[in-house]
Order: C-alpha cells, then structure tokens, then sequence
C-alpha cells in the first residue's frame, strides 16, 4: 500500500513545536517502523536537513505552490499523478480540498471553537472553515487525547468510532534523568538563570495562562523569605497577543526575577528541565502537552491545570491547579517545594507509558483499517 502524508507541519521551520514537533517525530517514527507499505511524504518545499533521509519505502514529493496548497496544488497532483496513493494522511487539520482517495486527518485540539477570545479573527475564521470540511470529509480522524476527540465529536457530530486517539511521545534519548551537569550549567549561565527557579515551557499566547501565572508567582514569592529567592522562567516563542505579558512584568516590578529566555533549541532543553525546581503549565486547554512528557522523564514535578487533556497525560504524577485562580496556582506551586518526591517518582513510573514509536504504530494501525474498508 502506499501511504501518502502532508507533512508541511514538519518541513516549516527549524524551531519545532506543538504540531511542528508531532509531524517531525511520528515521520522520524514512520522512517523506523519495518512495513511493506511506501511512504510517500508531500511538502511545498524541499526538506529540511533534519528531516528523515529517503529509503526504498520513504521518498519525498516536492510540489512547490505559494498560496492555498491544500486546497489546489494538492488535490490536483492527488488526482493526475501516477502513481496515486491508496490512501492520505494529513498531520494537521486541514484535508485536501478534493480528492480521489480515502484521507485519515490528525486534530490537535479545537481551542479555536472552546476559546475563540484568544484567537485572532484572521486565525478562527481559517481555522474553522478548513477544520470543518477536513472533518467531514475524513474517513477517519486522529485525535491525540481523549479530550480533544470528545471535543471533535461534540462540536463536529462525528460518531466516536470515526476518530481514534494515539497519545504522543518524546525524545528519549534527550529527557531523562541523566545530563551532563557541564552543559546544564552553561545552559544556565547563557540564560542568566539561577536556581531555584520554576520552568515555563510553550508559545507565548493567551491560552497559556501565562499572565495568571506571572501574577500567582508573585504572590507565592511573598508567602516566605524562602519562597522569595524562586526566579520564573518563561522559555517559548512569542506566538500572538504576548506584549501583555511583558507589559505585566514591569507592571509587577518584576524584571529581575522573571526570565524570558525566546525560544530555546531543543538540545538545551532537557537542561533547563532538569535544573527547574518544578514545571509549570497552567494552560486553559491543551491537546496534549509534550513538555509535560519531558518533565516528568526529567524528574520534574509537573504543575499542570486540571483542564484539556492534562489529567489525561499525568494522571496520579501531576500537582493540579485551577487555571482561573490564582490561589490555586500558589499552592500548586508551594506543593511541588513541600512534597516533590512522591510526584517526581509518580512521573517517572507515568511517562514510560509514551513514545512515539508506539504514536506511529497505531497511527499506522488507523491508516490500515480505513484503507481496508475503502
């Protein structure tokens, strides 16, 4: 069978995250997996350096086109190209526009129908028109948490056996318990951070919560002389609406005890983790949430929302906090500094459950029962 896969998600940029990471790893995941079916991998660009190498069963299929791809550079090649794919599958929400064969669609979370403030007008207004045909259209859907196929099933009236939920994974080989104390530290110093410090990890956008998170650190910082020598630091790209965070910061005079670090490249990630006195994510919504994930691998207590998928993902190892409260959020954060043993060890036992092996095997397993009943 050949197996035909947008993986533009992958192919945008360097600097993965969220749904850029899920296409960058289940493709790395595919490239490993011994199957007689081919791959074929469909980008508007040539790949970038780090994507997997060309195989007898994996090959790229480079068809540039500026504007609009799925919707017309796609279906057209999808149509007229020989040989054509048995079946497609789209690492994100959009589906091409027409075509000819069954299409397996991968939904990440729908936060742009939950929480639309936090979106641009722009961004809802794509979002929800190509999500919903891509949807409808789909024989099948993976959802990657129970959260978001519910979501999908509520908001889009799919019948639950349409949609399929494969948990994602990490970098093993990255996040773990043993790093290199050397680098960790010239991680730090590059960074400016001191411990102890709780650790932030996301894009910088509305749905992170990051601004209640800026004000309840503040608070906890004067609960004790202890609690007072905790830095924040806020690692991530800066996604959209960001300025009130950093117009917060001033506000609060907190400039010095707040670090705002950009993006930071993924090797150097595991040594912030691991130098964190705790992960905290207190998000309105998540689909999934991998740095929780790399948290807990890291030995990290994780602070996380008791919201989205974020029980889903932690379950017994996650110190759980309403996003909308700030008191919460406090203690949240003073019980990762009281107790942390028994979470740190709880994470550990949690994350062994993840990879991204078993993602693309089922993943795979989805793709083949669809293409049997087409």
């Amino acid at each position: 069978m050949i197996i035909g896969i947008d993986a533009n998600e992958a192919n945008l940029t360097p600097n993965r995250v969220g749904v850029n990471q899920y296409a960058f790893y289940l493709l790395q995941a595919f490239r490993k997996l011994e199957t007689e079916h081919k791959f074929v991998i469909y980008l508007k660009s040539p790949p970038l350096p780090d994507l997997p190498s060309e195989s007898p069963n994996f090959n790229y299929r480079t068809i540039p086109f500026p504007k609009f791809w799925t919707q017309t550079r796609l279906p057209l090649d999808l149509y007229t190209h020989s040989p054509r794919p048995d079946i497609f599958f789209s690492m994100t929400h959009y589906a091409p526009r027409w075509s000819p064969i069954p299409v397996v669609i991968a939904i990440m979370d729908l936060g742009f129908i939950t929480s639309p403030e936090q979106f641009t007008i722009k961004d809802i207004n794509q979002l929800k028109n190509w999500t919903a045909y891509s949807i409808k259209k789909a024989e099948k859907i993976i959802a990657i948490s129970n959260y978001t196929k519910q979501d999908i099933s509520k908001y889009f009236k799919r019948s639950p056996q349409d949609i399929t939920v494969t948990y994602l994974g990490y970098d093993k080989e990255l996040f773990k318990l043993d790093q290199d104390q050397t680098f960790t530290e010239k991680v730090l110093r590059k960074y400016g951070i001191i411990k102890p410090y709780f650790l932030f990890l996301g894009s910088l956008k509305p749905s992170k919560n990051i601004s209640n998170l800026i004000i309840s650190f503040d608070k906890f910082r004067k609960v004790s002389s202890t609690f007072s020598r905790f830095k924040l630091v806020i690692s991530g790209k800066k996604a959209w609406l960001y300025q009130d965070i950093y117009d917060l910061v001033a506000k609060l005079k907190l400039s010095r005890e707040v670090i705002f670090t950009d993006f930071v490249p993924e090797p150097e990630i595991p040594s912030l983790l691991s130098g964190a006195s705790a992960f905290v994510l207190p998000s309105f919504h998540e689909g999934f949430g991998i740095p929780v994930l790399e948290a807990m691998a890291s030995g990290v207590p994780v602070v996380v929302s008791k919201a989205g998928s974020l029980p889903e993902v932690a379950e017994t190892a996650g110190i759980y906090i309403d996003p909308y409260s700030q008191n919460s959020i406090v203690e949240g954060l003073k019980t990762s500094q009281v107790s942390p043993g028994k979470f740190v060890k709880a994470g550990l036992s949690r994350v062994k459950s993840f990879s991204w092996d078993k993602t693309a095997r089922q993943t795979l397993l989805a793709i083949e029962n669809t293409a049997r009943k087409n």
